[in-house]
């Protein structure tokens, strides 16, 4: 028998797929929330989805947004939708926008000085429940208990896969540095979420501090848009991989 008659088949050169190109969108931007906001659900969120902002507030993230580009569920307390208890079925969301207030001043008890004597009223009535007087917990346990159960929530009305879009910022309380967004990972892979990703916010300006004797921390000029995505039931969070959101069409959502 000849050599050629017991070769191997040649095998067929892999060919690279894709295009060079610089115009990626990074994790770390400057200026401010509206502005990158879009970006963020470009690259997470399908055309068409069904999106419930739970936090919507004056809705400064969607003001960048297409008009008709999602649909957009809007809710917070002030329409009387308590983030921690949606009007939602089981699986009935695509993606979902939570930005609590993330300040440890915003959960105060007292109503006339939470946020730091008034000067928070628009949040105080758009994000405080009425709940805050007697908290489980205090100070930055407060934010983390918020953030947590709006999740557990947030899982519950999400469909597999669907995606988690949460805003934070680390700070400084009662004197220990808090940073809330290894907090938000940890406590949210516990509940069954993949952090898909996270966008750095720097802000354009700098932060004013009135009455400084001694600086101990360096003060805090960015946030955080966290992107988690839901891991289904039975499913090792650690072992989960980026899954591509595939639309309903809305034709056949109820």
């Amino acid at each position: 028998m000849s050599q050629s008659a017991t070769a191997p088949p040649a095998r067929l050169r892999r060919t690279q797929s894709g295009s060079a190109t610089s115009g990626v969108l990074c994790s770390a931007h400057a200026g401010g929330n509206a502005a990158l906001f879009p970006q963020v659900l470009a690259l997470h969120v399908p055309d068409g989805a069904v999106v419930a902002d739970v936090t919507h507030g004056q809705g400064v993230f969607w003001q960048q947004v297409a008009a008709g580009r999602y649909r957009l569920l809007a809710s917070d307390l002030a329409t009387g939708t308590d983030c921690r208890a949606l009007p939602y079925a089981a699986a009935s969301i695509d993606a979902l926008v939570l930005d609590p207030p993330y300040m440890e001043g915003l959960l105060r008890g007292r109503i006339e000085t939470r946020g730091g004597l008034g000067s928070h009223a628009g949040l105080r009535a758009a994000y405080s429940s009425g709940q805050e007087a007697e908290p489980a917990r205090r100070w930055h346990q407060a934010v983390l208990d918020l953030y947590l159960a709006a999740a557990a929530e947030a899982r519950r009305v999400l469909r597999d896969h669907g995606i988690l879009i949460v805003k934070c910022q680390d700070e400084v309380s009662a004197n220990r540095q808090e940073l809330t967004h290894v907090q938000l990972v940890m406590g949210l892979a516990a509940l069954g979420f993949y952090a898909r990703d996270l966008f750095v916010l720097v802000r354009s300006n700098r932060p004013g501090v009135a009455r400084l004797l001694r600086q101990v921390h360096a003060r805090k000029n960015h946030s955080y848009f966290l992107v988690f995505q839901k891991v289904p039931d039975g499913q090792a969070v650690a072992r989960y991989r980026t899954r591509t959101l595939a639309p309903v069409p809305l034709a056949g959502r109820a």
